[in-house]
């Protein structure tokens, strides 16, 4: 939020030193003055107060030229545009140098907040690069949260106190620029944009089953077997599902029988885990839940779809050094669920 916080002070400065010219409602100043600042989104006339502000500071043309890396000629071309568009004289020229005029003066003082502000807000963005500080908004998927994104962001913010992230979990496809994001962690193919994929690694869907379901209904030991039991899906899975056989790298395609449907992976989990059917989950999901004997991998020489993870973002350049930081925890994190 520094950066914003400078632009904000320029800006300010800027309308700072439109009002304290209108207050003085003085007969030479023009209509053109004051329309030249209130519309200060004009490039040239920022360029032409800094260069005026440099003039006024050496106190000399020559001395400001040398100081801005142009021409004298160039100078004085600023500075009678300046003048022109302003409808006022803001510098006095002699044989020995330039004085302020009384409005000269008083510009000269609005225009040192606004060279600070140019100063601070450069400032700003060089220190960025190794402290980032502010909003830092991500989208996932239920899948990635507690094991892979959580403590990503846990060591992110050691690192980088200044963050302040805000986590958007949704298994839809979210757009970083319409949503406003830095950053989405995303499975399945990507469309083709302007954005920048890189890649985390490969999640596998596994069909699981609590050991209490499967008491009930019977252990599956083929996949046939699958297509009379309850099945729960989630709205990406489809009912006429392809499968790849894991011995011999075939693909076949099983009919399940649907049972129920929800739009989140925690709501297909949270019926599974009732003992209400079985579930096909993502296999960094599902391991820590088969180690610890809540679910059982069922029919495990199949498996579902097969989806790559990458890590999105907008950057055409370099990279924030935060951004890079977090990518690297994330296909850390990952690595170690499925290890």
């Amino acid at each position: 939020m520094a950066l914003v916080d400078r632009i904000n002070g320029l800006v300010c400065a800027i309308i700072g030193l439109t009002e304290s010219y209108r207050r003085l409602k003085l007969t030479t100043i023009s209509y053109n003055f004051i329309y030249c600042l209130v519309n200060m989104n004009n490039h040239k006339q920022l360029s032409r107060l800094m260069v005026f502000f440099c003039v006024a500071q050496k106190g000399s043309f020559t001395q400001a030229a040398n100081t801005l890396g142009i021409t004298k000629s160039a100078v004085s071309q600023q500075i009678k545009g300046l003048e022109r568009d302003m409808g006022i004289r803001v510098l006095n020229r002699t044989t020995r140098g330039v004085s302020l005029t009384a409005l000269g003066e008083k510009l000269y003082a609005r225009c040192q907040i606004l060279q600070d502000q140019v100063e601070l807000a450069f400032s700003d963005i060089a220190d960025a690069g190794d402290n980032p500080s502010g909003r830092f908004a991500v989208t996932f998927p239920h899948g990635l949260e507690s094991t892979v994104v959580m403590p990503s962001i846990e060591q992110l913010c050691r690192e980088y106190p200044g963050l302040e992230p805000e986590l958007v979990v949704s298994d839809g496809s979210m757009d970083l620029v319409e949503n406003n994001l830095d950053v989405s962690i995303r499975a399945g193919e990507l469309a083709d944009s302007s954005y920048r994929a890189l890649p985390v690694g490969t999640i596998k869907e596994v069909f699981c089953a609590t050991p209490l379901f499967l008491s009930r209904y019977g252990m599956p030991k083929t996949p046939e077997d699958l297509t009379s039991l309850r099945w729960i899906s989630t709205s990406w899975q489809q009912q006429k599902m392809i499968v790849y056989e894991l011995a011999n790298d075939t693909k076949s395609t099983l009919k399940l029988n649907q049972f129920a449907r929800v739009n989140t992976l925690p709501s297909a989990l949270e019926l599974a885990m009732r003992h209400l059917g079985f579930v096909l989950l993502p296999d960094l999901t599902a391991k820590p839940l088969i180690k610890s004997g809540e679910l059982i991998h069922i029919v495990s020489s199949i498996i579902g779809p097969i989806w790559p993870v990458y890590t999105l973002h907008a950057y055409q350049a370099e990279k924030p050094v935060h951004l890079t930081r977090f990518h690297q925890l994330i296909c850390r994190n990952f690595e170690a669920v499925l290890g």
